[in-house]
């Protein structure tokens, strides 16, 4: 199975190889370690720099009732190509905000809780790449753009996203955002977790003269308002590399509901 795209389409390969030889529907395993039986062999090769799909252990899928990955080592691609050239001819919005997934990784990555020295090498590198791309002139930033979407790739792959990917997910499943676009508009409302990036993220956007939509939530149902909040909180991992084990003292229904009703 070949899977030529961006993280979606990557995603989606990863998924149907590992359908191919793992009985059931593909709900039954989204959540972590589930997959009892090896992939067919499946390739990935991207053609949007960012979302690390090239090499991590999920393959994330919404369903009827939740978007959750299929967390295994036997989803990860037994072979990558990175061809920097395939990044050509995307729009600037969309080689942006799948640009800030990388970007967002390194963050959640370097200060989570589960942080280690495997994926502290690998966030710094792709931090320093996500930093000479968005805020320096870099002819090469194609080249480096995909290489930090690698690194950031591995990073996570050895600890865990954070706040603004919980986030991003209950936006995604109920608004229908892409998910550089949830991540985006998720991590400028996160100045109490993530300060300092939070203040580089936005002169990253202005850099690049990019704007995000806003009032998203302000006419919101109170049942899809609820419903974002559950699919938020079904990612216990990425909570508690954020906030420590007593993440659930600290991160409440109510403090959820607030953080969506900002964006």
């Amino acid at each position: 199975v070949v899977g030529i795209g961006g993280g979606s389409t990557m995603d989606l390969a990863k998924a149907v190889s590992l359908m191919l030889t793992n009985p059931g529907s593909a709900a039954d395993y989204q959540g972590w370690d589930l997959i009892r039986r090896p992939a067919v062999y499946h390739v990935g090769i991207p053609t949007l720099a960012g979302t690390g799909a090239e090499v991590s252990r999920t393959t994330v899928l919404t369903g009827p009732e939740k978007k959750l990955g299929i967390n295994s080592d036997h989803t990860v691609f037994d072979q990558v190509v990175l061809d920097p050239d395939l990044l050509a001819g995307v729009s600037t919005e969309q080689w942006f905000y799948t640009g800030m997934d990388c970007y967002i990784h390194c963050v959640e990555s370097l200060q989570g809780t589960f942080l280690n020295a495997f994926s502290r090498a690998y966030g710094e590198q792709a931090m320093a790449l996500c930093r000479q791309v968005f805020l320096q002139d870099s002819p090469d930033g194609d080249e480096k753009l995909m290489m930090a979407s690698y690194c950031g790739g591995m990073s996570i792959a050895y600890s865990q996203v954070g706040v603004c990917h919980a986030l991003s997910y209950g936006l995604s499943f109920v608004l229908g955002l892409h998910h550089g676009i949830g991540n985006c508009v998720a991590f400028d409302y996160l100045e109490e977790f993530y300060p300092e990036a939070v203040e580089e993220f936005r002169r990253m956007m202005q850099r690049h003269k990019v704007n995000l939509p806003r009032g998203l939530t302000a006419d919101l149902p109170d049942e899809k308002l609820e419903k974002m909040v559950d699919v938020a909180l079904v990612l216990a991992p990425l909570w508690e590399n954020a906030l420590g084990p007593d993440w659930r003292e600290k991160m409440t229904r109510e403090r959820i509901r607030d953080l969506y009703r900002r964006m």
